[in-house]
């Protein structure tokens, strides 16, 4: 008798669904070419942008040795959204076995929904342009609550939207705060091991660590509810 997978599947979504590391890179390059700085290589970029935006400049300017006000900062930031908005899926794509995955569990009948500190235009305006927002009836950005991951909340809320029950869930993603986040939520995480975490994946306690889509049915199977 086949396994029964969990009814709701959330999903992170930069370093989770898609890599987004080299379209933010040339983001972050756009502003450090701006201020006549030297650029970021795209695999120094990849351990900095868990933290969001805002963070991966700071760490950027850190790392040439450079703190900024404020009001700079706050500048800096506008300057590198106005540029990845324009330019955010130029050469972000899907990670190897993703869409496969999520026409096999869109078929099978699951809820599938994003949750992401990602802001959610930006978020929901990558999906589309990849053709992937077919598959995610809800997506909850970094401020379409008052509260973001690691609150345990911004997970719960994807999954009731999605008319789900947090005791039949799981949460897939990449990071030390989707870790967190499912943890606190008292829901599975299966984190994946290509990601943007700053800290190893296996040291993070996850339920499950795949390291290609490929195993996303076993590792959703070892998260079944009992």
């Amino acid at each position: 008798m086949p396994v029964k997978l969990p009814e709701t599947i959330i999903f992170d979504l930069d370093g989770t669904l898609v890599d987004t590391a080299p379209d933010l890179t040339a983001a972050l390059n756009a502003v450090l070419i701006r201020e006549r700085l030297p650029t970021v290589p795209l695999d120094q970029v990849r351990h900095m942008v868990g933290r969001g935006a805002l963070a991966l400049i700071e760490s950027a300017l850190t790392s040439h040795g450079i703190s900024y006000d404020p009001n700079r900062i706050a500048d800096l930031f506008k300057h590198f959204l106005e540029y990845y908005e324009t330019n955010i899926a130029e050469t972000s794509r899907p990670f190897e076995g993703v869409v496969h995955q999520l026409d096999t569990l869109s078929r099978n009948g699951h809820k599938l929904g994003v949750c992401t500190n990602k802001p959610i235009a930006l978020s929901l305006k990558l999906l589309t342009e990849l053709d992937m927002k077919k598959f995610f009836p809800m997506v909850l950005g970094a401020d379409s609550k008052p509260y973001r991951k690691p609150d345990p909340r911004h997970l719960i809320d994807t999954v009731v939207e999605l008319g789900g029950n947090p005791s039949d869930s799981v949460l897939i993603g990449d990071s030390e705060t989707d870790a967190k986040t499912a943890q606190a939520a008292s829901i599975p995480v299966i984190l994946v091991s290509f990601g943007y975490s700053e800290i190893p994946v296996r040291d993070l306690k996850a339920n499950v660590v795949i390291d290609h889509f490929d195993s996303l049915q076993d590792a959703l199977a070892k998260c079944a509810r009992a």
